[in-house]
């Protein structure tokens, strides 16, 4: 029995307070008893090989804690629920649908079935209680579409026993974040247009907060500023289509705009709408590039040009990242695993004029 079990002490960093005031959780287990995780399952699930002093410690330290196991807990020791947990949120966007749809597929393939809960408010206790539910029904474990940083925030204040894998959104060093590479597409788009003579690019992004968004703004920035170019003033979009076409309508009201870079295709396309309400020529006049590469990208007039976000991989690699965190089969997590992207050059793009 290790002396911290024994004595009832509680882990260095955290005081009775902190285990008073909050449901103790493996993690918690493991760090009273000098043990790793996996032992914990392991005394959990009866397994053989654990020792018995390191079994009495862990057993001690779960009544020092008054730690309860979760179903998912629970489950150890008759096998999985095999039935994994899904968070989600904006769900009736592109690409988190097109996420949710590859991760439903591949874990179907695998023989798990998926619990999916969308969340449509912005609070942070309905994230706290969706992890508690999937914590209640059983998760082996869960991955979250964590778009805005809040959802980050939210996700840290939670204690939750089993795997978790990040979309988008990392806050600690032991969860992996997933996400595609918005700062190279954003570079990529944004030197497109300036290798076709543009002599700078005007930006829609996303919202503030959102984490894609906030990276393809700050790569925009940079990018100008490496090629000396001139910064204008950024403008912010919710997303839709209809914000895209109301903050289309101011840059056509601007002679000096040559070239536009849109955070979203969804915004992109009221751009288009309003630059042709305008009778502003795309690309004659107004250069636009947007990002996801939407299914109907192609066949928008003029055919868009955008940066390709391959959703299917990241819902299907971050079902198999989870699938080996189960299994604890994985490499230590790394703090961000990019999925690349690519840039999509159709005819909504072409030379600055007179260029």
């Amino acid at each position: 029995m290790t002396p911290s079990a024994a004595e009832g002490a509680v882990p260095k960093g955290r005081s009775r307070r902190n285990f008073a005031g909050s449901r103790p959780v493996m993690d918690d287990v493991a760090r009273l008893a000098g043990v790793s995780k996996q032992t914990v399952s392991r005394v959990l699930n009866e397994h053989p090989s654990v020792r018995p002093e390191t079994r009495e410690a862990v057993l001690t330290a779960m009544r020092t804690l008054g730690y309860r196991p979760s179903r998912s807990a629970r489950s150890l020791a008759s096998g999985r629920t095999r039935m994994l947990g899904v968070i989600t949120f904006d769900a009736a966007r592109y690409g988190p649908s097109a996420i949710l749809t590859a991760i439903n597929t591949a874990a179907q393939e695998a023989g798990y079935l998926l619990s999916s809960i969308s969340l449509d408010t912005a609070e942070h206790d309905t994230v706290v209680e969706a992890v508690d539910r999937l914590s209640a029904e059983g998760a082996d474990g869960v991955i979250a579409i964590a778009p805005q940083l809040w959802v980050g925030h939210a996700l840290a204040d939670t204690r939750f026993d089993t795997p978790l894998v990040v979309l988008e959104n990392g806050f600690d060093p032991e969860t992996e974040r997933l996400t595609g590479d918005s700062r190279k597409g954003a570079r990529k788009a944004t030197e497109h247009l300036l290798g076709l003579g543009h002599p700078t690019v005007w930006h829609i992004a996303g919202p503030s907060g959102w984490t894609s968004a906030d990276h393809r703004l700050a790569s925009w920035r940079s990018t100008l500023e490496a090629a000396g170019a001139r910064i204008p003033e950024p403008l912010f979009g919710d997303w839709s289509a209809d914000s895209g076409y109301h903050l289309g309508r101011r840059l056509a009201r601007r002679t000096d705009v040559t070239a536009v870079f849109v955070s979203n295709d969804q915004m992109a396309l009221g751009v288009l709408h309003a630059f042709h309400e305008a009778g502003r020529s795309v690309p004659g006049e107004i250069s636009v590039v947007g990002y996801d590469d939407i299914p109907e990208a192609a066949h928008l007039l003029p055919p868009l040009t955008t940066v390709r976000t391959d959703f299917a991989e990241i819902g299907t690699r971050s079902l198999r990242l989870l699938l080996s965190r189960i299994d604890d089969s994985a490499e230590p997590p790394h703090p961000e695993s990019l999925v690349p992207v690519d840039l999509v050059i159709r005819a909504s793009s072409g030379a600055a004029p007179g260029y």
